[in-house]
């Protein structure tokens, strides 16, 4: 294996460990810590960027393995039914090698590119997960938070219509009290003026006895 594809094969590598870790059941907190770090640290977005450079020359591999696959197979079934003997079969092995290894570079190159794919689209579909769940927490919050006021809110209107009742006795009191008030100005005076008639009647009386 050449040096270009040891290296593909080591980014593949390295994506099959990275996917592991991202769809590892980790708890909530480290891994809200885990992807802020990935998203939010330039050593990252610098190391992705250079990451996204290098599957450019894995595409061009890709291309250039395919291309060489098909030449191989297409040159094994030429050799097939160009004859027979010694020389045909060492052909054959030499072809059926050369296939081989055509096939394993595309297959190495293609699933590296396929895993590309797959490891950025679970690693944004996680990260939405992630900010899903946060702002339904922030919901969660101000949702009980309302809550608290609005029992908060009726606990008021309660003590505000129990005041309100307890007003309206004490102005019924005050307005009995009125007018027990008033009944009793009013016998008070109806009684000094039967009491002044009294006197003058009683006074006139003892007047003409004493004639």
């Amino acid at each position: 294996m050449t040096i270009y594809y040891s290296l593909t094969f080591m980014l593949l590598a390295a994506e099959m460990a990275t996917f592991c870790i991202l769809v590892a059941p980790l708890p909530y907190g480290i891994r809200k810590r885990f992807f802020r770090f990935l998203s939010e640290s330039p050593i990252v977005a610098k190391l992705a960027y250079g990451i996204k450079i290098s599957f450019i020359f894995v595409g061009v591999l890709f291309l250039d393995a395919f291309q060489r696959m098909i030449r191989v197979a297409a040159e094994a079934d030429l050799a097939k039914t160009s004859g027979s003997g010694v020389q045909d079969v060492r052909s054959e092995t030499n072809f059926a090698a050369r296939k081989f290894y055509a096939q394993r570079n595309t297959y190495l190159t293609g699933f590296t590119l396929f895993l590309s794919l797959v490891l950025t689209r679970t690693f944004y579909l996680l990260l939405d997960l992630i900010h899903t769940q946060e702002e339904y927490a922030k919901l969660k919050q101000e949702t009980a938070k309302s809550s608290r006021g609005q029992i908060a809110t009726q606990d008021q209107a309660k003590q505000v219509e129990e005041l309100k009742k307890q007003l309206a006795a004490s102005e019924a009191k005050a307005k009995d009290y009125d007018i027990v008030k008033k009944q009793a100005e009013q016998n008070a005076r109806e009684y000094d003026r039967l009491s002044t008639e009294f006197n003058k009647a009683s006074g006139n009386v003892s007047n003409k006895r004493v004639d």
